[in-house]
């Protein structure tokens, strides 16, 4: 694969350019004259040119390209735009202010962008609302039918989504093993440590002590998530961080389930009061209660989407270690739907594939 082009002989602005690419994961190959570039000049991924030798490449007549920027380590420098122009780069990037930048550069030229993930973040209206259970149905019913999705559990004390899928034995990294990530991780790399079921990746919390999860971490998995999924299921918990707020300021929409009861839409009132600030779509999923599922979504002022079906025997079947029962059930046709209103559904070319999680003691993924 072509890697991308670093035009430079300054060998402390080569040895930034060598460090910041390897933050992006990425290595370089480096021309350290402008005559030296023109092998790789049209078929690397991106051109980075250093101040030092923008001047040289002019001379040399460079046919135009896309992705090409100058990079310099020269604050203010006023003659650097007119290089810019001269070689045809579409930016000037001053080190080390625009540091994050070249990495976000370097990353979108060694991982093109494959997907566009849309984010849908799940809470409870209330303790034990389900929303756990329908964030797991909602990624499993998405994968099966062969939307590459990644379920996020964001509660360090819920327990662990990967119990509930039966899959708490499954090798992989969990939170505690990605909180200190910093910079860019590809997707492929970030599937590559969790456990994945086909089409499913899933970041689950642990049972040992609570991690706090920090804002950036989240950040480094759904920019990731969002470059090589089509879906990104976040469970959330019933309170805010800067982690949590990371995952709503991303999401195309935001689902709070609430049983349909007066405990259940008191509780819902004070999470949707808490969340609505923070996330530009707000619904509600409603659970069978004493209340007209109506009425408690007109008093909470939010769009009810459905009634979450009941699951007969759902407890034990997941006491035993099964995933929720999804197939040829209303669970996984509610779910289905839900995922065809709100991210746009299922092609219909996926809709027989047969991908998930297996059932207790079936051998494994």
């Amino acid at each position: 694969m072509p890697r991308p082009l670093a035009i430079t002989d300054d060998q402390e602005l080569l040895d930034d350019l060598l460090r910041i690419a390897a933050a992006a994961g990425v290595e370089l190959d480096v021309a350290h004259a402008a005559a030296h570039a023109r092998p790789y000049w049209t078929r690397a991924p991106l051109v980075v040119v250093g101040g030092d030798l923008a001047d040289d490449l002019a001379a040399t007549g460079p046919p135009p390209r896309q992705n090409v920027v100058v990079v310099t380590r020269t604050a203010d420098d006023p003659d650097m735009w007119r290089r810019c122009v001269a070689v045809g780069a579409h930016t000037v990037l001053e080190l080390p202010e625009a540091e994050r930048l070249l990495v976000e550069e370097f990353g979108d030229a060694a991982e093109p962008v494959t997907r566009a993930g849309t984010v849908l973040c799940i809470a409870g209206g209330k303790g034990g609302a389900g929303a756990t259970v329908l964030a797991a149905s909602l990624a499993l019913t998405a994968s099966r039918g062969g939307l590459r999705t990644l379920l996020v559990d964001a509660d360090p004390l819920g327990g662990g989504v990967d119990v509930l899928l039966g899959q708490e034995e499954a090798l992989g990294a969990r939170w505690p093993d990605v909180v200190g990530r910093e910079g860019r991780v590809s997707f492929a790399a970030l599937q590559d440590a969790l456990p994945t079921f086909g089409e499913l990746t899933v970041l689950s919390a642990h049972r040992g002590e609570p991690v706090r999860i920090p804002r950036g971490a989240m950040r480094v998995v759904l920019d990731a998530a969002q470059r090589g999924c089509d879906l990104v299921v976040v469970d959330l918990p019933r309170y805010l961080g800067e982690s949590e707020a990371e995952a709503l300021s991303r999401a195309a929409a935001t689902i709070v389930v609430v049983p349909a009861d007066l405990r259940g839409a008191l509780a819902a009132a004070q999470t949707v009061r808490l969340l609505r600030p923070g996330t530009g779509d707000l619904r509600l999923v409603m659970r069978a209660g004493t209340l007209d599922p109506e009425v408690v979504a007109a008093s909470l002022s939010v769009p009810c989407v459905g009634v979450l079906p009941e699951v007969r025997g759902l407890v034990e079947t997941l006491d035993r270690g099964d995933p929720p029962p999804l197939r040829r059930s209303p669970l996984g046709r509610f779910c289905g739907e839900l995922i065809e209103s709100l991210v746009g559904g299922i092609p219909e070319t996926r809709r027989t594939g047969t991908t998930g999680l297996p059932s207790a003691g079936a051998g494994g993924p």
